[in-house]
């Protein structure tokens, strides 16, 4: 019993060693995803109440998908700022959100551009059609460019010389 109970340690040892170089990277996917799920649900929830809702959007695609990809936006910026990537490099609070709008804006392109394509070139003008282009096939796209350029650009890696710093009982508004 006790090489059972050897090898069983030396499993799990294994196991942790393989999994600490990635550990970080699965936390903030794991955060990451957890902040867009609640911006999609602004971002769905309130694109559908502009688009059909009977306000003044009514009938504007383009322009209520800009409104609620802005206002997802802020609260998205705010959640990884604040956890997903509260541990990396620090600038300053305008410099960081305006990259981060920017970016956004970005990925709101692809999903806007997917949305276009859909409704004006291809002539599907459904509410389900509208949604699965905006909402799924831009959504994954604009998804995939955000997690990336969040990490390279808006909440960067620590410098070297940062490492040795007790982040744990560093503030997420303070630069490093």
């Amino acid at each position: 019993m006790p090489e059972a109970t050897t090898a069983g340690t030396r499993l799990v040892t294994t196991a942790n060693r393989l999994y600490a170089p990635f550990r970080t990277l699965v936390h903030e996917i794991a955060k990451f995803g957890i902040i867009g799920m609640i911006s999609l649900v602004i971002d769905v929830g309130l694109f559908n109440l502009l688009l059909f809702g009977g306000g003044p959007l009514t009938n504007k695609p383009i322009t209520a998908k800009i409104v609620s990809v802005a206002v997802a936006t802020t609260f998205a910026y705010f959640g990884n700022r604040f956890w997903t990537f509260r541990h990396r490099g620090r600038t300053n609070m305008g410099r960081e959100y305006l990259l981060f709008f920017f970016l956004n804006g970005v990925a709101m392109l692809i999903a806007i551009s997917c949305l276009w394509f859909s409704h004006y070139v291809l002539g599907f003008t459904s509410a389900l059609a509208d949604n699965i282009s905006a909402n799924v096939v831009g959504l994954v796209l604009g998804t995939l460019f955000r997690f990336w350029s969040y990490r390279k650009w808006v909440f960067p890696a620590l410098p070297d010389d940062a490492a040795d710093q007790d982040l744990a009982n560093r503030d997420a508004v303070t630069p490093i």
